[in-house]
């Protein structure tokens, strides 16, 4: 896909959004926030569909890597997928749920799993947003794993449930925006570019991300600074159990139009179309 009609286009603010002023974070502050040492476990959360589990290969894979990264051996991939659909199934037979499987560290031998689930919750089509008072420590050897040290997001989750938005966006020292409590970022600046935070800005390694970047080749990693934000065409949170939600507000002030943008829906669609 060469282009995308420009259903919406860029609204000029002058003003960064708020609350908080992330990017004037020094990097004593942000490096309080990361853990000093690798955390014991790392987890994958799944969509379960009618007793099945969306993308399944991809949460073995990323299960599989992230286990590694952490050091905490390599878990049998085929255990990964058993257990996954068996939670799937027996919790989820005839509807939509999550599964979620934790990889932790044996006191000999492999790996421990342990599968759980939960019901969805609420799903709005389109999300709000706050910028977070919590600053993203950066990068780490394990920052593109999802592990069990959640406090960081736990910490920035609050400032979302305060002023009743759907995730907090967190930014770091150098004031770019980096990840979501529980999502992946991707905007379209003002000059029209669908960008989305480099990894190396100690982002998650998503798998909803993946697979946007795979199945979008206009999707690239760039920085996404707060400015750029104030002046994005559109703003679009992704994780594997969501799939792509357009962000139609940060701190109150429309992103854009305001409403979802043609580069969601197609992003949307080629998250959907396998």
């Amino acid at each position: 896909m060469s282009a995308i009609p420009s259903g919406n286009t860029s609204r000029s603010a002058s003003a960064e959004p708020t609350p908080g002023d992330p990017g004037e974070a020094t990097p004593s502050e942000a490096r309080r926030n990361a853990p000093e040492s690798a955390p014991a476990g790392c987890y994958t959360t799944a969509r379960a569909v009618r007793g099945g589990v969306r993308h399944l290969e991809r949460h073995v894979a990323r299960l599989t890597r992230d286990a590694a990264l952490l050091g905490l051996g390599l878990p049998d991939p085929q255990a990964c997928r058993a257990a996954l659909l068996a939670a799937a199934r027996r919790e989820f037979p005839d509807r939509d749920g999550a599964v979620r499987l934790e990889v932790r560290a044996g006191e000999s031998g492999p790996p421990r799993l342990l599968a759980t689930t939960r019901e969805l919750g609420p799903e709005p089509a389109s999300w709000r947003a706050v910028l977070s008072r919590v600053r993203h420590p950066g990068p780490s050897p394990w920052s593109a794993a999802k592990t069990h040290e959640r406090s960081l997001y736990e910490r920035a989750a609050e400032d979302a449930a305060t002023a009743g938005a759907d995730d907090a966006l967190l930014a770091d020292a150098d004031g770019c925006l980096v990840e979501g409590t529980r999502t992946n970022l991707i905007a379209v600046l003002a000059s029209g570019a669908l960008v989305t935070p480099p990894l190396s800005r100690g982002a998650q390694a998503g798998v909803g991300r993946a697979i946007l970047i795979e199945r979008a080749a206009e999707l690239a990693e760039a920085d996404i600074r707060l400015a750029d934000v104030s002046d994005a065409r559109e703003l679009i949170a992704v994780n594997a159990l969501r799939g792509p939600r357009p962000v139609l507000s940060v701190a109150g002030r429309p992103v854009g139009l305001g409403v979802p943008g043609p580069w969601w829906r197609h992003l949307a669609s080629v998250f959907a179309s396998g």
